[in-house]
């Protein structure tokens, strides 16, 4: 049996946010295993989308689904308590703006009842998340720079992958950016098995069509790891 498995994460950024709940649970009818939840606060990044009141009220209408906040903040720290209340399941948040502090940042997500995600802007080397990496349950990969959607596949990112699932064989591997049915097979190659895909999946006329396809390569590339 593999160690990891494939696990496709909608981001919903792209969504029509006035019917969020509408688009999100369509995405989980058509096969996403988790929703990606896009959290920036004009600080780390230059955009703004919501924040642990719009999760909490998201929560509320659906109930089961695993929700990941991929958090581009300045003070992580500050919405552990209130994403952990919104029901939050992961709280991914960049190392950079906090790299003084990820081990206690990490310790606090997971006494919250949070698995840890620790995020990689694409100028960030992957060695700086190696001593962190036994704290985490996942790390992601950036293959945009955070803060829009829509940006082009960085393809330069996936030695980083390769790297983490060489050294991490169990490791859950995330990819955000720019990821669709063009650049799927280089990031499953690499290693990634968790794979949030915004524009190819949320704009595409048969989203579940789409899901497949992504999950497809992964696991292919799965079983000949």
């Amino acid at each position: 049996m593999p160690k990891v498995c494939a696990k496709i994460g909608p981001s919903i950024l792209n969504a029509d946010l006035s019917q969020l709940h509408v688009e999100s649970q369509r995405l989980l009818d058509n096969g996403a295993d988790y929703l990606h939840l896009d959290v920036m606060d004009g600080h780390f990044v230059p955009n703004l989308t919501f924040g642990h009141p719009v999760v909490k009220c998201l929560r509320s209408k659906i109930r089961d689904a695993f929700f990941e906040t991929h958090m581009m903040v300045a003070e992580p720290q500050r919405w552990i308590a209130p994403m952990a209340d919104a029901g939050v399941d992961q709280y991914t948040f960049h190392i950079e703006p906090v790299l003084g502090d990820v081990e206690g940042i990490c310790r606090k997500v997971r006494e919250a009842g949070m698995k840890v995600g620790l995020a990689l802007k694409p100028g960030t080397a992957v060695t700086a998340v190696q001593e962190f990496v036994t704290m985490a349950d996942m790390i992601l990969v950036m293959t945009v720079e955070p803060g829009f959607g829509g940006q082009k596949f960085m393809g330069d990112m996936m030695p980083k992958v390769a790297w983490l699932r060489e050294n991490y064989p169990e490791l859950d591997i995330e990819v955000d950016g720019g990821v669709g049915l063009n650049s799927i097979d280089a990031c499953a190659q690499a290693g990634a098995n968790m794979i949030v895909s915004g524009t190819a999946v949320i704009q595409a006329p048969d989203q579940r069509a789409v899901i497949a396809t992504l999950r497809e390569s992964v696991e292919k590339a799965i079983g000949k790891s």
